[in-house]
């Protein structure tokens, strides 16, 4: 390795380094209570090697942000390519949707109130690279949806418009997921489990997606 390559591969380090104590901060007390004294002493770096990392609290957000879409992405393009029909796939990318909320859930919560972060997103490398991890996201999605229908495993006319259908999918799979970690909260008696109403979320939206 040159010199060249090392200070890059030290670079990546840091800020990965500040990115983690980011993370342990906003996720324990949240992102308004943090400061960037917290980030800086978490990362073992001084404030003003920070700035040259992050220009802002803000800036660092979105780097957490970026990690949670890619997280995110990584679990639908593994259920994609382990193949079979494309409703085979949808399913496999609902159920790894369901397990992303339950074994990553601050990235989950980071992607659901990203909305709330809106006056953090300057337009900046980040920026585009969050909007572009989104689109591939979803593009899993149309792309399994287009290859279910050519393979007769969906109805032609109810995946009329893929990518309408895709956001259709997600948003309602997004609401029941939200409802079990509400239900497990209030642990409310006569309530379906998690587990069962997700199984039964899966089977009606395959049952109105299926030639």
């Amino acid at each position: 390795m040159n010199s060249v390559e090392r200070r890059e591969r030290e670079k990546q380090e840091r800020r990965e380094s500040i990115l983690d104590s980011a993370e342990q901060c906003f996720f324990s007390k949240g992102y308004e209570r943090t400061s960037m004294d917290e980030i800086a002493k978490g990362a073992q770096l001084s404030r003003a090697l920070l700035y040259v990392y992050f220009k802002d609290k803000a800036a660092i957000m979105r780097g957490v942000m970026l990690r949670a879409g890619y997280a995110l992405l990584s679990a639908f393009q593994a259920a994609q390519a382990a193949g079979g029909s494309g409703l085979v796939q949808l399913e496999r990318m609902g159920r790894s949707y369901y397990r992303f909320s339950l074994e990553q859930p601050n990235y989950f919560d980071v992607l659901t109130n990203a909305s709330t972060f809106a006056h953090l997103m300057d337009s900046d490398e980040q920026t585009a690279e969050l909007s572009a991890c989104s689109e591939l996201a979803m593009g899993c999605m149309v792309e399994s949806m287009q290859t279910g229908v050519a393979d007769g495993s969906l109805s032609r006319e109810r995946v009329a418009d893929p990518t309408l259908t895709a956001y259709y999918l997600r948003g309602a799979l997004h609401g029941v997921i939200l409802q079990t970690r509400q239900q497990e909260d209030a642990s409310l008696a006569g309530q379906p489990a998690a587990e069962q109403l997700l199984d039964y979320t899966m089977l009606m939206l395959n049952q109105s997606l299926r030639a």
